[in-house]
């Protein structure tokens, strides 16, 4: 267990009795956290090229690994990455001879290709030695050689590059900005890749002896602006690209676009394929029977649609046993999928899902078991409108037999791109199962709603998401839902810095906030991340250097003696995405005030929480926080 203060900065600030420790709660209480925040998921999955076996990640010994298991779930699941190595993602060789997959060593963000055997063997580090390095998942291009991109560290680019897996020998196929691959073609001779900053981001062909790179779309087409997935068609004369297509407020949304391509690679003028007015189009697999299969976002919801390719017709909609399908990979043979399924009662686990209309969707062996339903709730979608008429909604969590307004904690996601979904979520759940109400808003800037949506908090438009925070709280409040003077403010990485933001612009609204992996001042975190996170994220914050006075009146760290609620910051020790000094300079700045704050530093974790002790310690501290101060 980590104690209020550990890991990062030894002997630099006081070890303090926690002003909400987890003894405190009830015995069965912290029983029903630890049984929720503990269990486990799988998640990622790569079929092998026969289609009888299945790679994948899963942390049901306590930290992500990689599993092998048959298909059939004939023999059990065995373990091939190596101890102690935290798994993020694996892809198959088309031979069927080996496992690529990346590793966060000790939590970093600066991940590590590795390669092993179906069964364990011949394990090799293959790019990402340098610890500055960050290799980015990509994809086998032939039997021998994975093509990824690989940023050096010490700048803000990232170069495509092709592995060769028995030699290890890297060359570079593409060059100049921050290129994250998404197709080679079969000669080797063009690249495709996704460049650009945060919401701005566009594919470009690369031609690999020139190095000349072509926008696929130009930016006054439709989806110009923003595209990403570009795929070659089978005959490498047709790029697909998933990109944002024009449309009113809440109707601009993801789409498939196909551009013809020329034996120059020069792109000619777009089609748009699909699109859908109240949905954004999450993924694609092209088939070879000439229909696209899509994974469809309508409010968060999952629908998933088989179309003709050549016109959009729909031809077929496949149902899911959950709400959200968060990952996918086709099966040999094209009639089924194997998707990562979850939802409010169901960690992300894997299935069978048929797509020819024939039989239901079967959840696999190799599945770790769900949580016992037993205090889990379903939350309910809860619409609502901005004073300037927009458009804003939230999932709300209530406790079964909840009556009346009641303890009420506002849950922010991180990104600010991401979106609240009917996913499973351990801290709501959790929060729940000790008697609080939870509402996880999509605030201005979130996704799932059109890129106008998502882009309205950027740069000098951030003010208007945080007002979002205020009409949240007054129509909770309004609603019946929560009551005055007992609302809580928790979110992680952009999330938690909303949480700061919230504490000190209303400090009146909030009896307690809680902060995990978040911002404090965004100056120092541009100064402090990775080079390329910092460069990809002025788009949305600001630039560090034309707009500082901007970032400093939108930086909580400038604006702390306002805040009088008691205060959690929590953060992994090893994080280089949001630096965990975000979190140490506030508590310290805190601390020097007199305020009432906690710190929770967990060690050997990143920016995101895995270790099943951690994750299950961290559910304690959130449930006695709010319980004690709420």
């Amino acid at each position: 267990m980590a104690s209020p203060v550990t890991g990062a900065l030894p002997g630099s600030l006081p070890a303090l009795e926690s002003l909400a420790p987890p003894e405190a709660l009830p015995a069965a209480v912290r029983g029903v956290i630890g049984r929720i925040a503990g269990v486990a998921g799988a998640w990622g999955p790569a079929p092998s090229p026969d289609g009888s076996r299945l790679a994948y990640v899963t942390d049901r010994s306590g930290l992500p690994r990689l599993e092998v298991a048959a298909l059939d779930g004939a023999t059990p699941p065995a373990v091939v990455s190596g101890p102690g190595q935290e798994v993020v993602c694996v892809a198959w060789s088309p031979d069927g001879a080996w496992l690529a997959y990346l590793v966060s060593p000790g939590g970093s963000i600066c991940a590590e290709l590795h390669v092993v055997r179906p069964d364990g063997t011949g394990h090799r580090v293959l790019a990402g030695h340098d610890p500055r390095a960050t290799v980015f998942p990509g994809f086998w291009s032939g039997p021998e050689h994975y093509a990824c991109s690989i940023a050096p560290g010490t700048g803000p680019d990232a170069d495509v590059v092709l592995v060769d897996v028995g030699t290890g020998e890297q060359r570079t196929l593409a060059s100049g900005g921050f290129l994250s691959v998404t197709a080679v073609s079969a000669d080797r001779r063009t690249v495709l890749a996704r460049r650009g900053p945060r919401a701005f981001r566009h594919v470009v062909v690369i031609d690999v002896a020139t190095g000349i790179q072509r926008r696929v779309l130009p930016l006054d087409a439709p989806g110009g602006i923003a595209s990403e997935d570009g795929r070659f068609s089978a005959d490498g004369r047709t790029v697909y690209l998933r990109a944002a297509l024009p449309g009113p407020p809440g109707a601009d949304r993801a789409g498939l676009v196909a551009v013809p391509v020329d034996a120059d690679g020069v792109p000619g003028p777009g089609r748009r394929i699909l699109y859908r007015a109240d949905a954004d189009l999450d993924g694609y697999v092209l088939r070879r029977d000439g229909t696209v299969l899509a994974v469809w976002n309508a409010a968060g919801v999952t629908r998933l649609r088989l179309h003709a390719l050549s016109d959009g017709a729909v031809v077929r909609d496949v149902p899911l046993p959950e709400p959200v399908l968060s990952g996918w990979a086709p099966l040999p043979g094209g009639d089924a999928l194997v998707g990562e399924l979850t939802g409010p009662r169901a960690p992300r686990g894997l299935w069978r899902v048929p797509l020819d209309g024939a039989g239901a969707a079967a959840r696999l062996a190799c599945s770790p078991a769900l949580p016992e339903p037993r205090g889990l709730v379903d939350p309910v979608l809860h619409e609502y409108v901005a004073p300037d008429g927009v458009p804003l909604s939230g999932w709300l969590y209530t406790p079964a037999g909840t009556q009346g307004p009641n303890r009420t904690v506002i849950t922010f996601h991180g990104g600010p791109e991401g979106q609240e979904r009917p996913a499973w979520s351990p801290v709501a759940q959790c929060l729940v199962a000790a008697g609080l109400t939870v509402f996880a808003p999509n605030v201005r800037g979130s996704g799932g709603s059109g890129r106008a949506f998502m882009t309205a908090d950027d740069g000098p438009a951030r003010e208007a998401s945080f007002a979002d925070v205020r009409t949240t709280v007054d129509e909770l409040v309004t609603a019946g839902i929560a009551a005055p003077g007992q609302v809580g403010a928790h979110g992680w990485s952009y999330g938690g810095y909303l949480t700061l933001v919230a504490l000190t612009r209303w400090p009146d609204l909030f009896a307690a906030g809680a902060s995990l992996a978040g911002m404090s001042d965004l100056r120092t975190f541009f100064a402090g991340t990775e080079p390329w996170m910092a460069t990809a994220s002025v788009t949305e914050y600001g630039d560090p250097v034309a707009d500082h006075g901007m970032l400093a009146a939108i930086s909580p760290m400038t604006a702390l003696d306002r805040l009088t609620s008691p205060v959690l910051l929590a953060h992994g020790d090893r994080d280089t995405n949001v630096p965990v000094a975000e979190s140490v300079q506030a508590h310290q700045a805190l601390q020097a005030r007199g305020a009432r704050t906690d710190l929770l530093l967990l060690p050997g974790e990143g920016h995101a929480i895995v270790g099943r002790e951690h994750l299950v310690e961290l559910g304690e501290r959130l449930v006695a926080w709010f319980d004690r101060w709420l």
